[in-house]
C-alpha cells in the first residue's frame, strides 16, 4: 500500500492536536500548582508578606512560568478567591443533589465540616488574608460582594428545600434566614479556632438544625388556620297539609 499524502496529513494534524492538549494541560497543572503553594504562604505569612519569588519557589517553578499564567500577585489573588468560591459552591450543590432530605443534608454537612476542621485555622486564615486585601481595595469589593452573594444563595436554596419538606413557608424572607446561617458559619469558625474544647467540630450544623427547629414551630404558629369547611345546606322538609 502506497503513502497516501492526505492520510499522513491528518497523522500530523492529530498530532499536533494532541501536543497542544498536552501543553495546555501542563500549563494547568502549573497554574493550580502555583496557587496551592500562594494559598498556604498568604494563609502562614500574608498576602503582603509573599513576594512572587517565594510563591514560585515553592511551587518549584520559575517566574517565567508564573508570569506566564498571571500577569502579576494581584491576578493572582483573584485567581484564588474565585477557585475558592467555585470550589465550595460547587460542594455545597453536590450536597444538595446527592441528599433526598434535609436531614440528609445536614449529614452532609456535618461530613463536610469535620473535613474542614482538620485545617480549620489555615483555611480561616487565607479566607480572612484575602477579605483584608480585597477590604484595602474598594475596586475589589464587588468582588467579594458577588462571593458573598453566591454562596447565601446556595444555602438560601438549601433552605428552602428544607422548608418545604416539612409543608411550611419560610417565617421571614429566605434570604435574611441564609444571611444568618452564613455570618453564623464565620463566626462560629472563628471561635472554633479560637476555644476549640469549647465547641465540637458539628457545632455549626447543630446550630444551623437548632434554628430549623425553631423556625419550622414559628412558622407553624404563624400560619394562618385553615377555614372549617362549610356544611352542606340541609333542605327544608314541607309540612304535610
Amino acid at each position: 500500500m502506497g503513502y497516501s499524502p492526505v492520510f499522513g496529513k491528518r497523522i500530523k494534524e492529530a498530532v499536533t492536536i494532541t501536543k497542544r492538549l498536552t501543553r495546555q494541560q501542563s500549563r494547568q497543572v502549573t497554574r493550580e500548582q502555583i496557587l496551592r503553594s500562594a494559598a498556604a504562604l498568604f494563609a502562614g505569612q500574608g498576602v503582603s508578606g509573599t513576594s512572587v519569588e517565594q510563591i514560585v519557589e515553592s511551587a518549584g517553578y520559575t517566574r517565567g512560568a508564573f508570569y506566564g499564567n498571571f500577569e502579576g500577585k494581584h491576578e493572582l489573588v483573584l485567581a484564588l478567591l474565585e477557585q475558592r468560591t467555585q470550589h465550595e459552591l460547587e460542594e455545597i450543590q453536590a450536597m444538595s443533589r446527592e441528599a433526598a432530605t434535609f436531614e440528609e443534608m445536614l449529614d452532609h454537612l456535618r461530613s463536610w465540616h469535620r473535613r474542614r476542621d482538620e485545617n480549620l485555622a489555615s483555611w480561616l486564615a487565607l479566607r480572612t488574608e484575602l477579605w483584608l486585601y480585597g477590604l484595602r481595595d474598594p475596586e475589589l469589593l464587588p468582588l467579594l460582594a458577588d462571593r458573598e452573594h453566591r454562596s447565601r444563595d446556595a444555602i438560601a436554596q438549601s433552605l428552602e428545600q428544607g422548608f418545604a419538606a416539612r409543608g411550611v413557608t419560610t417565617p421571614a424572607p429566605v434570604e435574611l434566614l441564609a444571611l444568618i446561617v452564613h455570618a453564623l458559619d464565620d463566626g462560629l469558625s472563628i471561635q472554633r479556632v479560637l476555644f476549640p474544647s469549647d465547641s465540637g467540630t458539628d457545632s455549626v450544623v447543630d446550630v444551623v438544625e437548632l434554628l430549623m427547629k425553631s423556625w419550622t414551630a414559628l412558622a407553624r404558629s404563624t400560619a394562618p388556620a385553615a377555614e372549617p369547611a362549610a356544611e352542606p345546606p340541609t333542605e327544608k322538609l314541607e309540612k304535610n297539609p
